[in-house]
């Protein structure tokens, strides 16, 4: 098993042919918490300060997205464990002079879901089929976050059930002989 250390799960199964079920299950997660620090200096060591100071206090960081403005900052947002978003805050609060940013957010009406399988890297399309299923719904992507087993969106909280039934439907998850896999666990 030490020797498949460094190889891709589409060449740990290179059988899969295309007629095979690449998606193997649908999970969704209630219990994020969507943080946006706002307007940092645009320079370089902001984000490894922000998730250094994040790390010390024991914050669990999953999904991330930075975006850069023509003004020289930056805003950079990220999922956190909803449980632990009121220590975000304090410790966002604490540490404001020190990380230099205009104001952040916290959003605890987020949600993620994800479709997960083997053989992602070597199929086409599964992205394309993921969010043109949220969108013939009105689902609004937050966040995107992909490996080589699973692609995740963040959306609000209000259309996950949804966005959880459309996947499903999309994927052939939802005939009687497929048994999807769910949960609302942290999906880390």
């Amino acid at each position: 098993m030490t020797n498949n250390m460094n190889v891709s799960m589409g060449e740990l199964f290179p059988d899969l042919d295309p007629e095979a079920p690449v998606i193997s299950g649908v999970a969704h997660d209630r219990s994020e918490s969507l943080v946006t620090v706002r307007a940092m200096p645009d320079e370089p060591g902001m984000a490894a300060r922000v998730f250094s100071t994040l790390a010390e206090a024991g914050v669990n960081i999953d999904m991330i997205v930075q975006a850069s403005a023509s003004t020289g900052t930056a805003d950079i947002s990220f999922t956190v464990p909803g449980a632990a978003a009121k220590h975000v805050q304090e410790v966002l609060e604490d540490k404001h002079d020190e990380l230099a940013y205009q104001s952040f957010d916290v959003n605890s009406s987020v949600g993620k879901v994800a479709v997960v399988g083997v053989g992602m890297k070597t199929h086409s399309g599964l992205a394309a089929k993921f969010f043109n299923a949220l969108s013939e719904h009105d689902i609004n992507v937050m966040m995107i976050s992909t490996s080589e087993i699973r692609i995740a969106a963040l959306v609000p909280l209000d259309d996950l059930d949804e966005a959880v039934k459309a996947l499903h439907t999309a994927y052939g998850l939802d005939a009687d002989h497929v048994e999807a896999v769910v949960y609302g666990g942290t999906g880390r």
